[in-house]
């Protein structure tokens, strides 16, 4: 499990907005797995606050859909379908071919420091793939992602995408085996980043669409086998 598993203690004073972001970064991070029971008063002796504004923060979460409300049972980290990861990933694709648009179209320098950032960030993957540390490297995939969309300095569209990240880090739960070809994600990503400094907008967009598409068959290949039940394999006859 990649991240750290506590939470910070925040002054009473902040909203249950703050604290639902600090449970979502968690979610993104996989220090709370797919299906994980958050407790309520144990979230609120780790804030040190009370525990109003944290229920406030799970049924802000709630209503996002990163987490599951069961009566007389809990909340839970909602666990995904194939297809919800279709819906996820198709959201995650509009939102960053958006984010391309502006950038492309907005000014420059900020355009080139963003290449810099996902530059920095795609050399950073290489370390996990060598060490088969997928959780790891699923987060700094996330994270290429997620700066992106940051470079537009859009706070609504990042608004909407820091849900999608944590959906999409919940399906990310099974990528130890859906990431069929690692040795191609830093080519991969290092070619949205050329596309994204390119003059060829079409090419762009389908390289963002075609990296989407990409992610939703490994990912349903990896959930559906998982879900699939072990070939019965007979016993040898007794001799």
């Amino acid at each position: 499990m990649t991240g750290s598993r506590r939470l910070t203690p925040i002054d009473a004073r902040n909203t249950s907005m703050v604290i639902a972001d600090q449970i979502r970064d968690r979610i993104i991070d996989g220090s709370y797995a797919p299906g994980e029971q958050i407790n309520e008063a144990n979230v609120a002796a780790e804030l040190q606050i009370s525990r109003g504004p944290v229920r406030e923060a799970l049924q802000r979460l709630n209503q996002e859909g990163l987490l599951v409300s069961y009566r007389n049972r809990g909340v839970f980290v909602v666990e995904l379908s194939v297809d919800d990861v279709a819906e996820i990933y198709g959201a995650r694709a509009a939102i960053e071919v958006g984010a391309a648009w502006t950038l492309v179209n907005g000014d420059l320098a900020v355009l080139k420091s963003t290449a810099v950032e996902l530059s920095d960030i795609v050399g950073q993957m290489q370390p996990f793939i060598d060490r088969a540390d997928w959780l790891g490297l699923a987060e700094r995939d996330l994270a290429f992602h997620t700066a992106l969309v940051a470079a537009t300095s859009n706070s609504r569209m990042s608004r909407m995408y820091a849900t999608l990240a944590a959906e999409a880090r919940i399906c990310m739960a099974n990528l130890e085996t859906a990431y069929y070809r690692p040795e191609a994600l830093v080519e991969e990503h290092q070619l949205l980043v050329d596309l994204l400094l390119g003059s060829d907008w079409a090419a762009l967009e389908a390289g963002l669409h075609e990296h989407m598409d990409t992610a939703v068959h490994d990912l349903t290949t990896a959930m559906t086998a998982e879900s699939a039940p072990a070939e019965h394999v007979p016993l040898p006859a007794s001799s």
